[in-house]
């Protein structure tokens, strides 16, 4: 029975390791890249209208 036990360990290792290489090779899933692109560009525009000096901080 103990060489059963040794002999599953290594297969259910296997076992797991099928299932996460094709959960990792899946094809990737499309993207809204408008809509990622449209929020960069707010992030870019809210960026260009601060208002903090150009210079370095002044640290108090």
């Amino acid at each position: 029975m103990g060489a059963l036990a040794w002999l599953v360990i290594p297969v259910i290792a296997v076992l797991v390791a099928a299932v996460w290489a094709a959960w990792a090779a899946r094809p990737p899933k499309a993207t809204a890249d408008g809509a990622s692109l449209a929020d960069y560009e707010r992030f870019r525009a809210a960026l260009e209208r601060s208002t903090t000096p150009a210079g370095p901080a002044e640290h108090r």
